[in-house]
């Protein structure tokens, strides 16, 4: 048995002895710097357009911000790159990592993509976010869209838009008849059945096209894009309401083989920083509409109300568009009958709330 003074004499030693050792510093970390990526995004927009081009460079903000400069996307604008509706080409086939626009421009590759912009009739914009996020709309996009190696996103919602830019009254639906307007879209098939003649056109060139009669008409947003493009200098009529799109989702294409290079931290930066960026946009143009209303009302902008004969017809031809681009496979049949099945759940709580306080409000 140690004496306790021979073991406190034995600790004291050995604690000298090491205080004399000198310790060899301890070899430094090796410091890795995480991957740095740089990506490109095309848009359909001109250049740092209200509302759509400046949600696009808002977007990539919060993802350089978010990632600490790991993840940098530099913004084109429609033209600069590639032209505004070959946007979702050139992120299929790599040419840029992203891609800002609506779905419905592509209807000529994917026909189903016109299901995630704007249905005439169709969701509020309520209704359809919830529907891709917790009604099974998301996983039908993109299977809609794997056959091409792009992944979609919804980006933004400019909420319930304005009827159009007519240069003469609508009174009965002979007045569409033989009508030139610029409408894409499930809208534009609608009118096209009541005797319109409808084209495509990328955003820059519609009040030019409106000036010079080479259309007699033009959807494109609603007050707070339309005055930035001065619509009201090209046409007398403001038609409301938007039957043609009661909401219209903007999408963030992303190239499939880019996204899954990303580390999952940066996956999940895009897609957060994306669902910001869409309710960001909503709010925007919730406030900015009110304003440029008025601006618009205050420059002579007569607004008009599309006759119930004419809204009944449109409303008629619609089931009739939606139903043969439902017939024309098997994923459009399902897209149409997931959303429609949605609509019916839903409908019933929004007639009692919102459709009720906006009735006596």
């Amino acid at each position: 048995m140690i004496r306790r003074p021979l073991l406190l004499a034995s600790i004291l030693l050995a604690a000298l002895g090491l205080a004399g050792c000198k310790e060899e510093p301890a070899e430094p970390q090796a410091t890795h710097t995480a991957e740095s990526f740089q990506w490109k995004m095309v848009t359909a927009w001109p250049k740092n357009y209200p509302g759509l081009g400046t949600a696009a460079e808002r977007l990539a903000e919060r993802v350089k911000t978010m990632s600490n400069g790991r993840l940098t996307i530099k913004v084109y604008a429609g033209g600069e790159l590639v032209p505004p509706l070959e946007v979702f080409d050139a992120v299929s086939r790599g040419t840029a990592e992203l891609g800002h626009g609506a779905a419905y421009y592509w209807k000529g590759k994917v026909p189903a993509a016109q299901f995630f912009t704007a249905v005439p009739f169709g969701l509020s914009t309520s209704e359809m976010n919830a529907w891709l996020s917790k009604g099974g709309g998301q996983a039908l996009w993109e299977e809609a869209y794997a056959p091409f190696g792009v992944k979609p996103l919804a980006v933004g919602n400019t909420g319930m838009q304005m009827g159009g830019w007519y240069n003469k009254e609508i009174n009965s639906l002979d007045d569409l008849k033989g009508l030139k307007i610029r409408m894409p879209g499930l809208g534009g098939e609608v009118l096209s059945k009541l005797g319109a003649t409808t084209v495509n056109l990328p955003g820059g060139e519609v009040f030019t096209a409106l000036q010079t009669n080479a259309i007699d008409a033009t959807d494109w947003v609603s007050p707070y894009n339309d005055l930035a493009f001065g619509l009201h200098k090209a046409a007398k009529f403001y038609y409301y309401p938007g039957w043609q799109e009661p909401q219209a989702v903007l999408e963030l294409l992303i190239n499939q083989k880019a996204l899954d290079s990303l580390p999952a931290d940066l996956q999940a930066i895009l897609t957060e920083a994306t669902r910001a960026a869409n309710q960001d946009m909503l709010d925007d143009y919730v406030y900015h509409n009110a304003l440029a209303l008025d601006q618009l009302k205050q420059q002579g902008t007569l607004l008009k109300r599309f006759p119930d004969e004419v809204l009944a017809a449109m409303q008629h031809e619609s089931t009739v568009v939606l139903g043969e681009l439902a017939g024309q496979n098997e994923l459009n049949g399902r897209i149409w009958a997931s959303m429609q099945a949605f609509h019916a759940q839903v409908s019933l709580m929004h007639q009692l709330s919102e459709k009720e306080l906006y009735n006596w409000r």
